[in-house]
């Protein structure tokens, strides 16, 4: 736990939750996010036993509060598969966020938000208060909303849970019901869309958001595709998009430029997974003054090609995917037989055939996926 700066407001806090490693890497730049801002409200995260001791040491740099607490399954298969994503069921865990007591107020933050503007002002608003979703706007989206903390709300949100389920199987759908006078009740709690800009507006809405992109105040990264599965190339400094994907350009440059300044230069590289491949993302020198690109793999390719939305320009080319069967079928090209060196005089190296390619790093052999080409 972190010690209290002065002028913050102790019983209020800014609440996220990391199920794994790889959302507290979403965590980590929501908190330095916040902490650019200069809020006076306190941080606090909840995490589950699927977060690591060595993630857990740098989330407490960032957060005030760390609360460990058992993830909750919906167990809701029909409807999660309705949304063909049935990873969300464990966000019915954000739930526990009611028993945060010790807070008076808070304003819940999905792992995969982003601040880019001081937002202490909604801790002004009263529960619960959360901005129109893009898809339906008749229901909030649960990505940022504002609560009261309370033992009792969690019981009846657990009771609601079992009795009456979700529309859409995650924690959206339920909350929506459970706060079901959101809608026509009090406009007051209707926050602006600012607080929680979507990805899909940007292409369902462009002209408003060329109008009034200048005052978002958060950004939110929904969908399959988070900031840390894009691809960054470390010669140009420049995260590269996918019109796929639906996220702004500039918000996950803003993303990724917290992420390499604030959190990556203290991820321990001996992890394995995501983690460990953005771990060991640096720029290396060659020898021919140009520096390697280095493609980041992760588990969500898998899930991409089962959908049929295949990278056919980049990482999944043809000539990429010739190389890597190539390589399979015929091992690593092989150098001409050399006379083995002397002690005296080692044996130089030998020279490459052709222009030397950029450097890729590769996941484990389990995962070994083909590299994308330059």
């Amino acid at each position: 736990m972190m010690a209290a700066a002065a002028g913050v407001v102790e019983d209020q806090a800014f609440v996220t939750l990391a199920t794994n490693d790889t959302y507290a890497l979403g965590a980590l730049v929501l908190g330095h996010s916040l902490r650019h801002v200069g809020t006076s409200r306190r941080l606090a995260i909840m995490v589950t036993p699927g977060v690591t001791q060595g993630i857990r040491e740098q989330l407490s740099q960032v957060f005030d509060v760390i609360t460990e607490v058992n993830v909750l399954d919906s167990r809701d298969t029909a409807n999660l598969d309705l949304l063909t994503r049935p990873d969300l069921g464990v966000t019915f865990t954000k739930l526990h966020c009611w028993r945060l007591t010790q807070f008076s107020k808070c304003v819940f933050m999905d792992a995969d938000t982003l601040v880019l503007q001081n937002i202490d002002e909604l801790f002004e608003r009263e529960e619960l208060s959360a901005a129109p979703d893009a898809g339906w706007p008749d229901c909030f989206n649960s990505g940022v909303f504002v609560f009261c903390p309370c033992e009792q709300t969690y019981q009846a949100l657990l009771q609601f849970a079992v009795s009456q389920g979700s529309f859409d199987g995650g924690d959206q759908g339920l909350l929506n019901l459970y706060f079901s006078d959101w809608a026509t009740k009090d406009i007051s709690k209707h926050l602006p869309f600012i607080y929680n800009v979507v990805s899909q507006a940007f292409y369902s809405y462009l002209p408003a958001f060329r109008q009034f992109g200048r005052n978002v105040k958060v950004a939110h990264f929904i969908g399959a595709q988070k900031p840390w599965h894009h691809t960054f190339n470390v010669q140009t400094g420049q995260v590269e998009t996918s019109p796929d994907a639906g996220h702004n350009a500039d918000f996950l440059q803003i993303w990724w430029n917290i992420f390499l300044d604030k959190v990556q230069p203290h991820l321990d590289n001996t992890l394995v997974g995501l983690v460990g491949e953005l771990a060991s993302l640096k720029i290396e020198q060659r020898s021919d003054s140009t520096y390697s690109y280095v493609q980041l793999h992760d588990a969500n390719r898998q899930y991409a090609w089962e959908r049929g939305q295949i990278d056919y320009l980049g990482i999944d080319s043809f000539d990429n995917i010739q190389a890597r069967l190539n390589e399979v079928i015929n091992g690593p090209p092989k150098t001409a037989a050399k006379p083995e060196p002397t002690a005296a005089a080692p044996a130089p190296a030998a020279a490459p055939t052709q222009a030397p390619k950029p450097a890729i790093k590769k996941p484990a052999a389990s995962q070994s996926k083909p590299p994308k080409k330059s």
